[in-house]
């Protein structure tokens, strides 16, 4: 099947922005949803929370949905911040945050603060991508990334967790890497990659 455009069901401009650039050279042009809708995402699994996004805004607009769920897993701390990634400061676990000045500095302020002393600080960024197509057709694909985390912030690209996590291989945070750097090897990058090698699969086997 041969995808021209397809709407990203995200409200988070950072992250609409991070996937247009990731599948722009893929010859697929990214829309943004007219208007956001409040979906309730309470699957306990990044593929069940990223169907639920893009099923309502494909019933909604009616054109083919990409929807990522994404977080990060700290081996320490397993599940969290897990599908709690974007929502770990509310959490009641390991106290409540004041969203302030962002909620990713909360997040990270709290991750922090709970991994002080703590020697084990492996981790790895999970995105789960789910294309909805048309009613009861989807593909679905995912990417990884292994690393750790940082005692400290450093760098101020990216969003997210980015600026307190280093990627195996690497000396430096994903928000110390221009975005071509981070897009080659981050989670989102390579599910995807992968899904477009199910969508030219899908397209040859036709």
């Amino acid at each position: 099947m041969e995808l021209k455009k397809v709407l990203v069901a995200s409200s988070n401009p950072k992250k609409v922005k991070e996937i247009e650039e990731i599948v722009r050279p893929l010859g697929i042009e990214v829309l943004i949803p007219p208007q956001k809708l409040e979906v309730k995402e309470w699957a306990n699994t990044f593929i069940g929370n990223a169907y639920l996004k893009a099923k309502a805004y494909y019933e909604r607009f009616k054109i083919p949905t990409l929807a990522d769920d994404s977080g990060l897993i700290v081996d320490a701390l397993f599940p969290y911040p897990g599908v709690y990634s974007s929502r770990f400061y509310q959490l009641e676990v390991y106290g409540k945050e004041e969203p302030l000045p962002s909620e990713d500095e909360a997040n990270i302020r709290k991750l922090l603060k709970v991994l002080k002393g703590q020697k084990n600080r492996s981790a790895r960024f999970v995105s789960t991508i789910v294309l909805y197509l048309e009613e009861g057709k989807m593909l679905s694909a995912e990417g990884e990334v292994k690393g750790y985390i940082t005692d400290t912030p450093k760098g101020d690209g990216g969003f997210g967790y980015d600026p307190i996590f280093v990627p195996e291989g690497y000396s430096k945070t994903f928000a110390q890497m221009t975005s071509e750097e981070k897009h080659k090897i981050s989670h989102r990058g390579k599910a995807l990659r992968n899904l477009y090698k199910l969508l030219e699969n899908l397209k040859c086997s036709r």
